[in-house]
C-alpha cells in the first residue's frame, strides 16, 4: 500500500494567479469593479450627452440657415435672411494644422532622438523635463507671445518667401498688412504641439528593446543606422500616433489662434496674406455677440469641429491597438 505523503494531501493552490485573474469574490474586488465599470460608463455617457447636446442645437440652427452650412463662405446669423456656411472656418482649421504638423513632427522627431540616444545622461534628463514644461503652458501665454513677438518678426520672413518662392503661388503676398496669417498661425501651433509630439516620441524610442540595438551595433552598424534600423521601424506607429494627437490639439485650439489670426471670410491660397478663419476662434470671437441663432450656428461648427477632432484621435488609438510593441506589450 502505497504511503500518503503530506505534500500529497496538500489542496491545490487557488487565486487570481491561477484562475484568469478573475475576482476572488471579496468585497474590496467587487467595489473596485464596480466602480471601474461605473467611471467608463459615466465617461461614455457624458460624451454622448455632449454629442446630442450639440446635435440638437445644431439641427436647429441649420435648419434656419438660407444657404449651405457646408459651402457657404460668409458668416451672418443675424442678417435677412441669415446665412453661414463653414467653408472658410474648416479650410482654415485644416491647413493651419497642417502646417503645423509639417513643421513640428520633424522637429519633434530628431528632439525624442537627440534625448533618447545622443544626449549624454546629466543633459538629456533636464532637457526631458524642459520639453514637458513647455506643454504645460497656458495657451493664452503662446498666443501674447505669438502677437507681439512673432508677429512682427514673421514679416520679414514673409517678404523672403515672396521673394524666392513666389513662383509656387502659395507663398506669393499679394496683399500688404502684418503677419497674421494661417502660415503664422501654422508656426504657433507648430510651437505648441511640438512638446506633445517630442513626449510621447521619447517614451517611445525609449521602449526599443536593448538586444535590438546591441545586434545591430555587434554587426558594425554606426549609431545612425541602428537608429534608422531598429528605433524608427520600432516607433513608427508611436510616433503615428504621438502626432495625431499633437493634431488634435492644433485643431481645437482657441486663444492662441484668436488673438494671433486677423479673420475673415475669404478662402486664399495665399497663405502669406492676413485673413482666414478656424472654428475654435470664430466661435471664441463671436459667441458672446451672438442672438439665439447664432448661438445655434457656432454650436453647429463646434459640432463639426468635434467630429473631426473625434476621427482624428480615434485614429490614433487604432493605430496603437495596431502594434503596442512600442509599450512593451509583446506577449
Amino acid at each position: 500500500m502505497a504511503s500518503t505523503t503530506p505534500t500529497d494531501l496538500t489542496p491545490p493552490p487557488t487565486g487570481p494567479a491561477l484562475d484568469g485573474g478573475k475576482s476572488t469574490g471579496r468585497l474590496g474586488d467587487k467595489i473596485f469593479i464596480g466602480l471601474s465599470r461605473g467611471s467608463g460608463i459615466l465617461v461614455l455617457l457624458i460624451m454622448a450627452s455632449i454629442a446630442a447636446f450639440l446635435t440638437y442645437r445644431a439641427v436647429l440652427g441649420i435648419s434656419k440657415d438660407e444657404g449651405n452650412f457646408l459651402t457657404t463662405f460668409d458668416w451672418n446669423p443675424a442678417g435677412d435672411p441669415p446665412v453661414f456656411g463653414i467653408a472658410v472656418l474648416l479650410f482654415g482649421t485644416v491647413v493651419s494644422s497642417i502646417i503645423a504638423m509639417v513643421i513640428a513632427v520633424p522637429i519633434a522627431v530628431g528632439i525624442a532622438l537627440f534625448i533618447s540616444h545622443y544626449a549624454p545622461r546629466r543633459l538629456a534628463a533636464p532637457l526631458a523635463y524642459v520639453v514637458d514644461l513647455l506643454a504645460a503652458v497656458p495657451s493664452i501665454i503662446y498666443g501674447i507671445w505669438g502677437a507681439l513677438f512673432l508677429v512682427p518678426y514673421l514679416e520679414g520672413l514673409n517678404l523672403w518667401l515672396d521673394q524666392f518662392f513666389a513662383w509656387t503661388y502659395v507663398f506669393e503676398k499679394t496683399e500688404v498688412g502684418v503677419a497674421r496669417s494661417l502660415f503664422t498661425v501654422g508656426i504657433l501651433l507648430a510651437i505648441m504641439i511640438l512638446p506633445i509630439v517630442t513626449s510621447v516620441s521619447r517614451e517611445v524610442f525609449l521602449q526599443v528593446p536593448r538586444m535590438n540595438e546591441e545586434a545591430a551595433l555587434a554587426l558594425g552598424a554606426t549609431r545612425w543606422e541602428v537608429i534608422r534600423m531598429s528605433v524608427l521601424p520600432f516607433g513608427r506607429s508611436g510616433v503615428i500616433s504621438a502626432s495625431m494627437l499633437g493634431l488634435g490639439r492644433a485643431l481645437g485650439e482657441t486663444m492662441a489662434v484668436a488673438t494671433v489670426l486677423s479673420p475673415s471670410f475669404l478662402i486664399s491660397l495665399h497663405l502669406l496674406n492676413p485673413g482666414g478663419g478656424t472654428f475654435a476662434q470664430n466661435i471664441a470671437a463671436k459667441f458672446d455677440e451672438a442672438d439665439q441663432l447664432g448661438r445655434d450656428a457656432l454650436i453647429a461648427s463646434g459640432l463639426v469641429l468635434f467630429i473631426l477632432t473625434l476621427l482624428v484621435n480615434g485614429a490614433a488609438r487604432l493605430i496603437i491597438a495596431r502594434r503596442k510593441e512600442y509599450s512593451g506589450a509583446n506577449a
